[in-house]
């Protein structure tokens, strides 16, 4: 009994280690991004390091997913550390920056096989009245990644070097592929049917299109460009495409019958929706601070820990109330707190205190926390083995579009208010005092900031955070959305009966 639960330790430490490396990845390339650019040039190609990686990411979500209920979880598990760890290394050693974008690209390959197919297996080899548990570290791993990911890349980036950016995931992967491909055994056997390969033709590029269409829009080409809405148009004409071929295969991807399952749709939006809001306070938090009361880019992601602490918290607390309560009644409690949380940061001014933002911050945790941990729970318990893997990479795609989109719709919204509010206060104003006004985002730096003539700066904060409390408070109607399709959930709770169709770890 005691080797047994070695066993199922060693698993879950090497599936949590899987996750932790995929999961910080993208935040602790980004911290280093302005260092790379600098030594591999590039700068107009820069936003395709980023957009190569969540592009294959998310599109191989849904198809490991699928191919891990038609032939077994270890293996695409165990194929996709190999991968991501290949293209990390490739990463360390580009010369250039188009070598890094395909680099990044076998590296995304690799990671949308890690988090969902982590988290099945752990659903496969848990006992019943520990799936919950395990679910909630699952979370935990998911917030320590998006709070410690900046911190770690800029200690990295300024103390020893931007390649050890990517290096720093084979230690991480080693450990992982160690531990899952020596002490877990799949029991079950897994039949070979056939491959839905016109809807991985049509889903692919489809999500491919959507996402540089998102990834340039605003950026490199304006919005309305013949570009931008090609690629838009695109996608939908493919996504289209894939719909109709999903009702004629045999074995589709994302069957619709799936959707049936009250718990799993509702689930499925609801990950949508909150991850375009949970990304908002991520993202701008740490801008409010470094920009409005100054500081370092280090000091503002500390900022967050707060954040992170109070998503640790939440997602265990979350799993325990699992056990005893419907999911409809936790995930309601913790979106009308985390819709508060929301709020209260929409009221921040640049007379805020940090203890005001902190506090704002653990609440904003605590309303998140329950969403990694339950959430995940609720979408997978409807389905027996053979569609779990489907069921948990298609919530994690949803919650990863989610955030997709909540970065591009959001930043639109903060950068249109920012721009009307500067362009207001320096009406009038000779150009020659407008100090970067340009490129307000020189605020952020220190050096920059010390520079600019004290009466400029105060305009320019202001419109900072003139723009980053009213982005929160737009950010609050997918909040209450959310809160909407919650209450449809119905009165399911975590199950405790036995289950014939569980995988377990064997014992040898």
């Amino acid at each position: 009994m005691k080797e047994r639960d070695s066993r199922f330790g060693l698993i879950i430490v090497g599936l949590l280690l899987g996750i932790l490396m995929s999961a910080m990845d993208n935040t602790i390339v980004a911290t280093a991004m302005g260092t790379i650019v600098a030594h591999l040039g590039g700068l107009d190609k820069f936003v395709w390091v980023t957009s190569a990686y969540m592009v294959t990411e998310m599109a191989g979500m849904p198809i490991f997913g699928k191919l891990s209920d038609m032939y077994g979880r270890k293996r695409f598990f165990i194929f996709g550390i190999i991968l991501f760890l290949a293209g990390s290394m490739l990463c360390g050693t580009s010369q250039s920056i188009t070598q890094l974008i395909v680099y990044r690209a076998i590296q995304g390959v690799g990671g949308g096989a890690l988090a969902p197919i982590a988290f099945t297996i752990i659903f496969d080899v848990a006992p019943i009245e520990k799936r919950g548990t395990m679910g909630g570290m699952f979370g935990a791993v998911f917030g320590l990644a998006s709070i410690f990911g900046p911190l770690l890349g800029a200690y990295i980036t300024e103390y020893i070097n931007w390649h050890w950016v990517f290096y720093i995931n084979v230690p991480i992967g080693v450990a992982a592929f160690i531990l899952v491909a020596f002490f877990y055994h799949e029991s079950v056997d897994h039949a070979r049917r056939i491959i839905d390969w016109v809807g991985v033709a049509t889903l692919v590029p489809a999500i491919a299109a959507m996402m540089v269409a998102l990834q340039l829009g605003g950026a490199k080409y304006a919005w309305g460009s013949a570009r931008i809405l090609g690629l838009f148009a695109l996608a939908a004409a493919l996504f289209a495409a894939f719909l109709f071929v999903e009702t004629k295969v045999p074995e589709p991807i994302i069957s619709y019958s799936m959707f049936r399952k009250r718990l799993f749709a509702y689930s499925s939006i609801i990950s949508l929706l909150q991850g375009a809001t949970y990304i908002v306070a991520v993202l701008y938090i740490p801008i409010f601070v470094q920009g409005v009361f100054g500081g370092t880019a280090t000091n503002s992601g500390m900022t967050l820990l707060p954040m992170m602490l109070g998503t640790v918290i939440a997602s265990q607390i979350g799993i325990v109330f699992a056990r005893k309560v419907t999911f409809r009644t936790i995930m309601l409690v913790s979106g009308a707190i985390f819709a508060a949380g929301i709020l209260a940061l929409g009221t921040l001014t640049p007379e805020s205190t940090r203890i005001l933002v902190t506090t704002y911050m653990v609440i904003v945790g605590f309303g998140t926390g329950a969403f990694f941990s339950v959430l995940g729970v609720s979408s997978i318990q409807p389905f027996s083995a053979v569609q779990r893997g489907t069921a948990s990479s298609t919530v994690t795609f949803l919650r990863s579009l989610g955030m997709t989109v909540g970065i591009t719709v959001f930043g639109i919204v903060q950068r249109n208010i920012m721009q009307h509010h500067l362009t207001a206060a320096f009406t009038g104003i000779p150009a020659a005092h407008r100090f970067n006004v340009t490129d307000p985002h020189a605020i952020l730096s220190p050096t920059l900031r010390a520079h600019i003539p004290t009466q400029v700066l105060t305009k320019i904060t202001n419109a900072l955070s003139i723009s980053v409390v009213h982005t929160f408070l737009w950010a609050l109607v997918p909040a209450v959305l959310v809160l909407v399709f919650v209450s449809l959930m119905g009165p399911e709770r975590m199950s405790f009966m036995a289950e014939s169709s569980v995988v377990e770890a064997e014992s040898s």
